[in-house]
């Protein structure tokens, strides 16, 4: 379910163990043939020490979308490199 706040989007996920979770979307990061999305918790604090990005496999199934987590550590970083990247590359642009 995707739904606008303020000045973003957000969406709420199920986890396997039916744990809901309101997530912001940060950006997309597209990595070989597979596309990532970048979210933030919406329902924590920034404070919260497990507070930080979240990083999920964007995937199509008859049109419908739908996230799958990484367990790999290494392409984990390297999406998250790639994002933060991209990040302060926009960051640069809007500074000149």
């Amino acid at each position: 379910m995707d739904e606008e706040l303020n000045e973003g989007i957000y969406v709420e996920l199920t986890d396997d163990e039916g744990n809901k979770f309101t997530l912001e979307i940060c950006g997309d990061v597209e990595f070989g043939d597979d596309t990532f999305r970048v979210f933030l918790p919406a329902d924590m604090d920034e404070n919260d020490p497990d507070f930080g990005f979240i990083i999920l496999k964007v995937v199509e199934d008859n049109g419908e979308e739908s996230y799958d987590s990484i367990d790999d550590d290494e392409l984990l970083e390297k999406v998250y490199a790639i994002y933060m990247e991209e990040a302060f590359a926009d960051e640069d642009e809007d500074e000149e």
